[in-house]
């Protein structure tokens, strides 16, 4: 069995896709004034009109919860080892039945560790990759243990508190995270996810495996995207990712007074970077 998806069409279009793939623990709505802003700038800069699409991941939004099987079975601990390739698998087999060979895919956090895993199993689906506010390690032991404990505290009582510490700004955080709109904002938006989808995507990204060794071999165009204030994918280490992929054309663009959910915060230059990378496909 296969893993389903909920796509979300904002427009269609021709040539190459983009795929804007969502963070953690939220849905595609965090992509709604970026999905528009990109739309509208290449309206405006005559750019042909192209798909953009922004799935559910599975559990986020409408996304159906896969059954253990169908995300190839779990660990001793309770995480799932094969989780993130069943979901890659599930994105390019969606890709496919649309008709398109390939997609510049978009993906912000947990997002981006799935666009990483598609081109590690699916590098004939890649015309381009941006890589938004990420990093290619896989979880330490103890945060591994952290993920799966919230799974299970999820699971069992229904609990959304485990997460919403990212819907609650430190006095470090950007102006934006600070402000009562993104707080409200972002604890609705968590507050809509499943208890069980939250769950699954924790023993997914528990067992996701380390993603470093796919950088050196990306040879299509890159877009690198964080902000300056994102306390887990700041410069400092969104920039030695961008560095590992040398056979890569890879532009990097570092948002001033940012933090973690660039797209949300600043979409307007999240999408300015992501329409260069749509005309450096062509």
């Amino acid at each position: 069995m296969a893993i389903d998806l909920k796509n979300n069409v904002y427009c269609d279009g021709e040539g190459t896709p983009v795929v804007l793939v969502h963070g953690f623990p939220v849905d595609h709505r965090m992509w709604d004034k970026c999905a528009e802003e990109l739309r509208k700038a290449a309206a405006k800069q005559g750019v042909k009109q192209f798909a953009i699409w922004a799935p559910d991941m599975p559990g986020a939004g409408e996304g159906p919860i896969p059954s253990d099987e169908d995300s190839g079975g779990k660990d001793a601990d309770g995480a799932f080892p094969y989780g993130l390739d069943r979901m890659a698998d599930a994105y390019v087999d969606l890709l496919h039945e649309a008709g398109y060979d390939k997609a510049i895919w978009v993906g912000l956090s947990m997002g981006g560790y799935l666009i990483l895993d598609i081109q590690r199993l699916h590098p004939e689906a890649v015309a381009a990759l941006a890589l938004c506010d990420t990093k290619a390690d896989a979880d330490s032991a103890q945060m591994r243990v952290k993920r799966v404990a919230i799974a299970e505290e999820c699971e069992t009582t229904g609990t959304h508190e485990p997460v919403m510490g990212f819907a609650v700004p430190s006095d470090a955080d950007s102006t934006v995270k600070r402000s009562e709109a993104y707080c409200r904002q972002f604890e609705t938006w968590i507050n809509e996810q499943p208890a069980a989808g939250i769950a699954w995507r924790e023993r997914m990204a528990a067992g996701r495996p380390d993603l470093n060794d796919v950088l050196p071999e990306i040879d299509v165009p890159v877009a690198v995207v964080c902000g300056d204030k994102d306390p887990s994918s700041p410069p400092a280490v969104m920039g030695p990712v961008a560095n590992a992929m040398a056979k890569a054309d890879v532009s990097m663009t570092v948002i001033d007074d940012c933090g973690h959910f660039s797209a949300y915060e600043h979409p307007d230059q999240v999408a300015a970077a992501l329409l260069e990378l749509v005309r450096r496909v062509g």
